[in-house]
């Protein structure tokens, strides 16, 4: 999906089709292409699909957190023009668009997560991430699925490719960090947009009570389930990902 990345002023983002503006937020190691299902069918059913790259490693040490992604958001749908946006984040990603709701509900009309942190997450799984060493990599960039089949090579060597680059690294716990520490739970009882919580049921980074935890603290949300599916259904299962999106855009009128 490189090729089709439009840079204007700072921001880096693809943008396909007309209509009801939807923003794909990818998370802290999920490429544009994570999102390649949705991106491709939306467009055909009157969505404007957007998707931004958040600047998850060009921030300064200090203003890499959740919030500073949440206020770059901001500034790109301003930038965009856009109103009454749908949001739509996986892992990092929705936790950026449920704080992003948070700051400035007016211009957020659905908000859409998938194994978004903000509740919990076990973001490296047995703590510091071994450089060097590709198996233990792919082992945990596999884990991160259902199917293991899913962590292609091409998957496993960006992983692999940041977890040695230091900076990327101390940058990617501070993000990882940074999510942990803003926790949302007494915020989401006040946050009243509608919301589609769709999770995988094996889903090991954030496991399937924390869809749970979401849905009993977001006053208007629904909960669908995708079975043998890890942390990033809309990679896993696109398919059915978008069916459950696309129903439950109809049932809102969105």
């Amino acid at each position: 999906m490189e090729e089709h990345i439009i840079k204007e002023g700072k921001y880096r983002y693809i943008e396909m089709g007309e209509g009801t503006p939807m923003i794909i937020l990818h998370g802290l190691m999920g490429g544009l292409s994570n999102f390649q299902g949705v991106s491709e069918y939306f467009p055909s059913q009157g969505y404007q699909v957007l998707i931004p790259e958040l600047p998850i490693y060009d921030m300064p040490m200090l203003k890499t957190t959740v919030k500073n992604f949440a206020k770059f958001l901001e500034g790109f749908i301003e930038f965009k023009g856009l109103k009454d946006v749908i949001l739509l984040g996986n892992s990092l990603g929705g936790h950026i668009g449920l704080l992003h709701t948070k700051m400035f509900p007016e211009m957020v009309k659905a908000l859409v997560i998938t194994g978004s942190s903000g509740l919990y997450e076990s973001a490296m799984g047995d703590g510091y991430p071994k450089r060097g060493d590709y198996e233990f990599i792919k082992k945990k960039a596999q884990d991160v699925f259902y199917d293991p089949e899913v962590a292609t090579k091409e998957i496993v060597d960006e992983v692999f490719a940041t977890v040695n680059d230091r900076m990327k690294l101390v940058k990617t716990l501070a993000i990882a960090k940074s999510a942990i520490r803003h926790n949302m739970s007494k915020d989401l009882p006040h946050m009243n947009t509608p919301t589609c919580i769709i999770w995988g049921e094996n889903d090991t980074v954030t496991p399937p009570n924390v869809a749970k935890e979401f849905h009993e603290l977001l006053p208007d949300s629904d909960l669908f389930w995708i079975e043998k599916c890890g942390h990033a259904p809309m990679m896993e299962h696109p398919e059915d990902f978008n069916r459950i999106l696309e129903a439950w855009l109809n049932k809102r009128n969105f």
